[in-house]
């Protein structure tokens, strides 16, 4: 991070965009509780009382299902002025393919996946097509407001060609 005038700016070779979900999503709320003792000093105010449990509740968001898609972007000029490098951006690719939802399970995370991955690769480091017209190939239709989504299966994906100097690596999908 810099420490001069902007101070918490953070830019780096590799940029994304918020996740955005294709269809509305419908987030259903679960009441929870938990009934054990979790530390010594609750153990002991439980021992001055009668013996028994108390509990805790709480409340837990999930959403049944959900397809998100983003963008992401890496500047070749701000990866050479960091050190960015290929093997870098490898590691990137294998934690985005998959290896990032798999050594990070969860309750709150569910089955999260990857279900497409695709690369553009210009052949200049000034590129040779517009980010947004690159993206516009790739085409997702929501499958609308009636309807509720509970599989990637129910999706269609459907990518187009790229132009002449850019080339398409799809490492999912």
């Amino acid at each position: 991070m810099t420490t001069g005038v902007n101070c918490g700016q953070v830019r780096g070779p590799v940029q994304v965009t918020f996740a955005r979900s294709v269809d509305p999503i419908v987030p259903l709320e679960y009441s929870i509780t938990r009934k054990a003792v979790t530390t010594e000093d609750e153990a002991k105010k439980q021992a001055e009382k009668d013996g028994s449990i108390t509990g805790t509740m709480g409340r837990k968001n999930t959403v049944p299902y959900g397809l998100y898609r983003c963008s992401g972007f890496v500047n070749p000029y701000l990866a050479k002025d960091t050190g960015f490098t290929a093997a870098d951006l490898d590691l990137l690719w294998a934690a985005l393919k998959g290896t990032m939802w798999e050594i990070d399970r969860s309750a709150s995370h569910g089955l999260m996946a990857t279900r497409g991955l695709y690369v553009f690769e210009h052949d200049s480091a000034l590129g040779n097509a517009p980010a947004h017209e690159l993206f516009e190939l790739i085409d997702v239709p929501p499958l609308g407001a009636d309807k509720a989504p509970r599989s990637f299966k129910e999706y269609t994906v459907t990518v187009k060609e790229p132009p002449k100097g850019v080339t398409l690596h799809r490492l999912v999908g």
